[in-house]
């Protein structure tokens, strides 16, 4: 094996390890700004305040991919109550940074005539996915289209004016957020606590 050919086959190895070395240090230089107790306080109270609205409504429960899955599986247990669950995955972001134009992976449920939905997602960031989603929701018929982030980012650049999610985990200031669902380019959606990259 020539030293050329060893280079080449070690290249891609290279770029694999650059790219774990600067994830690590994003994660490990990143602002922690609500801790795992913090977080887990925030889900025992969305999940009183879902029961006391949703318990004897039959929901529905479309968890928003891929933000939406960590919640889902931390706050769903919570829900001492029955409950159907569907996902849907509408993404502006992909592993970009900067919103683009909504698109629609796998679309929300079609025949919801009556159903009250309550939509779960990590973040309200601007809102215009989750605006999508629940304007989508009620034109299929749904009853009511409820909506619960864990995090809504303190700033006034929303979708709709004054926009808010009907139930709420955290209200954190506006920065470049990841864990407990939210990533950076698409890793550390499984970070225990929720963090704001360095300078972001």
């Amino acid at each position: 094996m020539t030293s050329a050919t060893s280079r080449k086959e070690s290249r891609p190895m290279d770029l694999d390890h650059n790219r774990l070395l600067e994830l690590r240090r994003i994660r490990d230089e990143a602002d922690c700004l609500a801790d795992v107790p913090t977080v887990e306080a925030a889900l025992n109270r969305m999940a009183a305040e879902i029961t006391a609205r949703l318990a004897h409504t039959d929901p529905l429960v479309c968890t928003i991919m891929n933000g939406g899955l960590i919640l889902a599986g931390q706050l769903l247990p919570r829900l001492d109550f029955p409950l159907e669950l569907a996902y849907l995955h509408a993404s502006r972001y992909g592993k970009h940074t900067q919103g683009r134009e909504i698109a629609w992976r796998v679309s929300p449920p079609e025949n919801l005539a009556g159903r009250m939905v309550l939509v779960l997602d990590d973040v309200l960031d601007e809102g215009h996915t989750l605006a999508a989603v629940l304007e989508r929701l009620r034109a299929s018929g749904a009853q009511e289209a409820l909506s619960a982030v864990l995090v809504h980012k303190n700033h006034e650049h929303k979708a709709i004016v004054g926009m808010r999610a009907d139930f709420t985990g955290l209200e954190l200031e506006n920065r470049f957020l990841f864990g407990y669902g939210m990533d950076y380019r698409g890793y550390w959606r499984n970070a225990p606590g929720i963090f704001a990259v360095k300078g972001l």
